[in-house]
């Protein structure tokens, strides 16, 4: 992992693996309120006790139509972490991870934790310098791969994101 992307742990991973949007429960959610490109979603889960929200903006490629991104932003239960975890489609070129450019700067890669049905998701810990660089940028770009030569861009409108994050329950 390089420059402001931080792996998660394996137990954060498990708690956030229970809680995740995958297209049926986006369109179930109740949206709270919006902000610039972002939503914030909110649902409760199966079993759940309490309602978990999330922010998040579905994107696709400008070139790819069928190449798309849910990028969501959540709170774990305790309060303790913010995660970014970006649901990318099946078909992705896995040991290339996941690409992040921030207004023309490269700011590192995440690596796939796990596929299901829905597609495959990349998730790490939002620490206070990635924090600082979302909510300060105007475009992000994520990078999926096909092949290890392809990477395709897929951006991500960042306005609203400040104001969207401090929103979020």
């Amino acid at each position: 992992m390089q420059g402001l992307l931080k792996p998660l742990g394996w137990i954060v991973v498990a708690f956030v693996s229970a809680f995740s949007f995958p297209a049926a429960a986006q369109q179930t959610g109740t949206v709270k309120s919006t902000h610039g490109a972002w939503s914030i979603i909110c649902d409760t889960p199966a079993g759940a006790s309490a309602e978990q929200c999330a922010m998040m903006q579905n994107v696709v490629a400008e070139d790819r139509t069928e190449i798309g991104l849910s990028v969501v932003v959540l709170r774990t239960a305790d309060n303790k972490a913010e995660i970014l975890r970006v649901l990318a489609p099946l078909g992705v070129l896995l040991p290339n991870g996941l690409g992040l450019n921030v207004d023309g700067k490269d700011i590192g890669r995440a690596y796939f934790v796990r596929c299901f049905q829905d597609g495959c998701y990349a998730e790490v810990i939002l620490e206070k310098p990635l924090l600082d660089t979302l909510k300060a940028g105007v475009s992000a770009t994520f990078i999926v791969f096909q092949t290890p030569e392809e990477g395709i861009g897929i951006p991500v409108d960042l306005k609203g994101f400040a104001e969207g994050f401090a929103a979020l329950p």
